[in-house]
């Protein structure tokens, strides 16, 4: 499956208050594995990282985690992944997950999610990529984030085109509508089509 689409997912390392969070990040990770999709994460096994990687991996997904040595005790890093990437420092660790990415998706998360998913926007803006970046919605929890950059138009510190570098949704379905090819196979596609 050399031609496997990767998905860098953003979030959280923590569940969050919102037990529609988990279940969100549940059936998006089912998803990615069913559609033959890898993920490309933060390498933890805490919060909703580690409810991706194994909702992933439970489902026979490929997963990569990309994680700095000095977070590997804090995020407890996940020692059952496809594939697990230590960095000497989180811009290595985001440089790599962007070099490994075909799109990105936004869950819930704190400081450290928003910190990543504005440096991914900056990069698009300034055009160093042209991935799609889709904001996964889980019951409203990103609308100050949509605010936020209708506030950067509104004062005149952004073009209003910056709101098309981010796409909003609010199902883990919808967010391969916005991936970068027009269908996306299915693990059962994928392996009969090797036969």
């Amino acid at each position: 499956m050399t031609n496997m689409l990767s998905l860098c997912v953003l979030c959280g390392s923590r569940d969050g208050g919102d037990p529609a969070f988990r279940e969100a990040t549940v059936r998006l990770g089912h998803l990615m594995a069913r559609r033959g999709v890898r993920l490309v994460y933060g390498g933890g096994s805490i919060g909703l990282m580690g409810i991706l990687a194994d909702s992933v991996l439970a489902a026979g997904g490929e997963v990569i985690g990309i994680i700095p040595d000095f977070l590997i005790r804090r995020e407890v890093g996940h020692r059952r992944l496809t594939d697990l990437i230590v960095t000497t420092s989180m811009h290595d660790r985001k440089r790599r997950m962007f070099e490994m990415a075909d799109a990105f998706v936004i869950l819930p998360g704190g400081l450290g999610t928003l910190d990543e998913t504005f440096e991914i926007v900056t990069w698009k803006q300034i055009k160093l990529h042209d991935a799609p970046i889709v904001v996964l919605d889980v019951n409203g929890y990103w609308e100050p984030l949509k605010a936020l950059i209708d506030a950067t138009i509104t004062g005149e510190f952004a073009h209003a085109s910056v709101r098309e570098l981010v796409t909003f949704v609010t199902t883990p379905e919808a967010v391969f509508d916005e991936l970068p090819v027009t269908h996306q196979q299915t693990r059962e596609e994928i392996l009969t089509s090797q036969l």
